[in-house]
């Protein structure tokens, strides 16, 4: 029987119908007031048909001036009392369990990844600032270093938001700790420079994320899943790295953590993406599977499921990653913004390869904003009712994606202003 199709199932008693995950891509697609909409509800369904066994949904924000982009979800305390919300989270939840998947929410904070378009203030850790290559240094600007309460009220931002998922019906949270994101922010070494109980040695960069565990257990029921997305390591020289990811994952066995996602990178280096000059992580690239091996040396120090993500295209790469155990479920994100009827297709043995565009381009940072352009041109248009294209233009994606978020951009400060943030 293919490891792939064998169920699986939680810690938490979470029965997964199979190993293939709709892994969270940014969407960006939120509708006016940054909550979901159509165009979410028919992608999200469009999923679900496609007989996905879990999926993760793209960021969900928990503040509401700390967007990833300005089309993003916001949900935090305060939003389900307001209009019609409740029930546009709802719609959103029951279309992606249409299918009978399980569906997490993935709940974030950027920090210092906040573009500076946005005109919101980025925060971090330290004050630090995302460097690029390039043209694009200047797409974010130095953030400010959290006090402390400030850390003790983003804890508690992302508890607000897990139990107003679980009052949406959604079947668990996955907390981002990956990619250069905030809680990413704590754990490397280069980007928290602190000297209080924050900083310093990993225990203390780690504690934010433990005590975000930790205070989000305290708000949902003992069934709701609770998930963490964690690099296996910055790719950067003095950083965040293989060795910290292990210490981590065995301080997550302490915890009620049902499983862990295996990633990397951030927005300096594009290892998220398939990019890194590492040479263990370009290694993998060649096969597929961009973290396996970092997962599988991770795998020793798990007493939770781990989950697998990164290029994915085809099925033998995904039983390969499978085989041995080590690995219990494969993400397969952005093929499933080109096919989103990978796992039944897989099932019936057809379209056992989705080919993904190639972009040439030798800029490392352009490259890898092209190709997330390209995957994104696809989700909307299957949020608008349309098949996505195998081979979107490159050029012609990151252009309309440019005037999509000129667009998204007004509207996002013109609803701050409304909300008088």
């Amino acid at each position: 029987m293919s490891h792939i199709f064998t169920p699986l199932t939680l810690p938490n008693g979470q029965t997964i119908s199979n190993r293939l995950c709709k892994a969270a891509m940014e969407e960006n697609m939120a509708e006016p007031g940054q909550v979901p909409g159509e165009a979410l509800v028919n992608l999200y369904q469009q999923w679900a048909d496609g007989g996905v066994g879990i999926i993760l949904t793209g960021n969900v924000m928990v503040s509401p001036t700390a967007m990833t982009g300005p089309g993003g979800v916001y949900l935090g305390a305060e939003t389900l009392a307001q209009g019609d919300n409740k029930t546009r989270f709802q719609s959103w939840a029951a279309a992606g369990k249409s299918g009978g998947a399980q569906l997490y929410m993935q709940i974030s904070h950027p920090g210092r990844q906040i573009y500076a378009a946005q005109g919101t203030e980025p925060v971090s850790a330290s004050a630090t600032k995302v460097t690029m290559e390039g043209p694009a240094e200047k797409m974010f600007t130095t953030a400010r270093a959290l006090s402390g309460d400030e850390i003790l009220g983003i804890i508690k931002r992302f508890a607000d938001t897990a139990h107003a998922a679980e009052m949406c019906g959604f079947d668990g949270v996955q907390i981002h700790a990956a990619h250069g994101y905030l809680l990413a922010q704590f754990l490397s070494p280069l980007t928290n420079l602190r000297e209080d109980e924050w900083g310093g040695p990993l225990e203390n960069r780690a504690k934010l994320l433990l005590e975000i565990v930790r205070e989000i257990r305290a708000r949902v029921e003992p069934g709701f899943g609770v998930a963490v997305k964690l690099n296996s390591a910055d790719f950067q020289k003095g950083g965040y790295d293989i060795g910290d990811a292990k210490q981590v994952v065995e301080w997550l066995n302490g915890e009620d953590v049902d499983f862990v996602e295996i990633s990397g990178g951030s927005y300096e280096s594009a290892a998220m993406m398939g990019m890194s000059e590492d040479g263990r992580a370009q290694s993998t690239i060649d096969r597929e599977m961009y973290f396996i091996d970092f997962a599988k040396d991770i795998a020793s120090s798990a007493k939770m499921p781990l989950m697998v993500t990164g290029g994915v295209t085809k099925r033998a790469t995904a039983e390969d990653a499978l085989a041995d155990g080590q690995v219990a479920m494969v993400g397969i994100a952005r093929a499933m913004g080109y096919n989103p009827n990978i796992p039944n297709d897989w099932k019936a043995g057809e379209n056992l390869h989705v080919p993904l565009p190639v972009v040439k381009w030798k800029n490392q940072t352009f490259k890898a904003l092209a190709n997330m352009a390209m995957t994104k041109m696809n989700l909307y248009r299957m949020g608008d009712g349309f098949p996505p294209k195998a081979k979107p233009s490159p050029l012609g994606s990151s252009l309309k994606q440019q005037l999509k978020n000129s667009a998204q951009t007004k509207r996002y400060k013109k609803w701050l202003e409304t909300r008088g943030s």
